[in-house]
Parts: C-alpha cells; sequence; structure tokens
C-alpha cells in the first residue's frame, strides 16, 4: 500500500503581475492574472511551474503563491515513487534490502547457514553470524542447512607433520613398531584447541619392525 505523504505550504505574496482591467465597461476594476499562456480570475488557483511545486492564488493584488516544501521520507523507505502530478515523491514501500531481497520492518530472516537478521525500523538489516568452533577433526564435512561442520568419522587427527596418516581420536595407536601416537576427543581431559597433529611417544632403544609391540 502506498504511503501518501502530506505537504507543507509557505506562502509568498508576489507583486502584481499580469493583471489587467475588466473587459465589461462600467462593471469595475476586475483584476486577472496571466501564467502558463492562460488568464486566471481572482480567486481561481493555480500551478505556477509543470513540477506542480509552486501553487498560486489569483487576487485582487495579483498572485500570490506558495512553495511546496516536501517533508523527509521515512528511514526505512526503499521504494519511491515519482508521478506527474505530485510534486512530492511518495514512499510506495518501507522495509530492508538486503542482498538483493526485500524483508519487512522487524522481520527475522536467515539469509544463509551462519546468519540470523532482523529488519530494524531504521531499514537497516542487522546481522548475527555464528562462530564455530573449530571442529575435532582433520576432515570436517558441512551438511546441507547446518551452519557449522561435522565430524562424521569421529574425532581424530594427523599421525605426524607430513599428515598423510589419520589416527582417530582417544586411544593410543601404534603408528610403527616403536612410535606410540595419540590426539584428543571430546572425553579427554585434554580438549581439542586445533592442533591437528598427535602427540606421540618413541620407545627407547627401539629397533623399527614391521609388526606393533
Amino acid at each position: 500500500m502506498a504511503v501518501v505523504l502530506g505537504c507543507v505550504v509557505v506562502l509568498v505574496l508576489l507583486g502584481l503581475r499580469g493583471s489587467s482591467p475588466s473587459p465589461f465597461p462600467g462593471s469595475g476594476p476586475e483584476e486577472t492574472c496571466e501564467a502558463n499562456g492562460s488568464v486566471y480570475y481572482v480567486g481561481e488557483w493555480y500551478f505556477a511551474d509543470s513540477e506542480h511545486c509552486i501553487q498560486c492564488e489569483c487576487t485582487a493584488r495579483g498572485p500570490a503563491c506558495a512553495r511546496t516544501e516536501c517533508p523527509a521520507l521515512p528511514a526505512a523507505c526503499i521504494h519511491v515513487s515519482h508521478y506527474p502530478s505530485d510534486c512530492c515523491p511518495r514512499c510506495e514501500r518501507i522495509g530492508c534490502e538486503y542482498r538483493g531481497e526485500v524483508y519487512d520492518l522487524d522481520q527475522n530472516f536467515q539469509p544463509s547457514e551462519c546468519e540470523q537478521c532482523t529488519c530494524d525500523s531504521d531499514g537497516i538489516a542487522r546481522c548475527l553470524v555464528a562462530d564455530c568452533a573449530p571442529p575435532p577433526c582433520v576432515n570436517p564435512v558441512y551438511q546441507p542447512g547446518k551452519c557449522c561442520p561435522d565430524c562424521t568419522d569421529g574425532p581424530n587427527c594427523y599421525a605426524d607433520a607430513s599428515r598423510t596418516r589419520v589416527i582417530p581420536g582417544g586411544e593410543p595407536v601404534w603408528v610403527d613398531s616403536c612410535t606410540k601416537c595419540r590426539c584428543h576427543d571430546g572425553q579427554d581431559a585434554g580438549y581439542w584447541e586445533g592442533n591437528r597433529l598427535a602427540t606421540c611417544t618413541r620407545l627407547r632403544n627401539c629397533t623399527h619392525t614391521d609388526g606393533h609391540n
């Protein structure tokens, strides 16, 4: 529904202009006003410009004109129209425009899985963005409709800096016959802090073989 704005009028009395005596002898002086190629009699109203922003009344002393002062549009106006018959623009819709989409005032919306937004009364969309904790794995999966990734294979980490072997979290894992490694999971006394490498210990004086001890 269009919001039609009212107009504030400031009166300005102009001097005599374009006045002429009555064309009928003996009928007394009757003034006229000329504007826009037309003649107006006392008491008639007309617009003095094509934008319809100056309105005049023809008086015995000449045209008395007033310029329309257009009020400010609402802060949340997102669709403005200009009609040929109106001086002031009209606000056709109020709301928020965000990433090409239009939302109503006070409307809550979720433009992405990680954002929660509200269209405020000033026409600005304000959003909160989710802060995901580091996942306790090296191969997280982003699921449709969810903001934060899941560790579908469970907690895990890399066995060493080469990042070629992934071991499960929680229980110690022998990566060779002399080296035992372990990475945290959610049940440990420690917690995942984004360290993707396991903590490893190597047996002293151990000779590497193909089997595990």
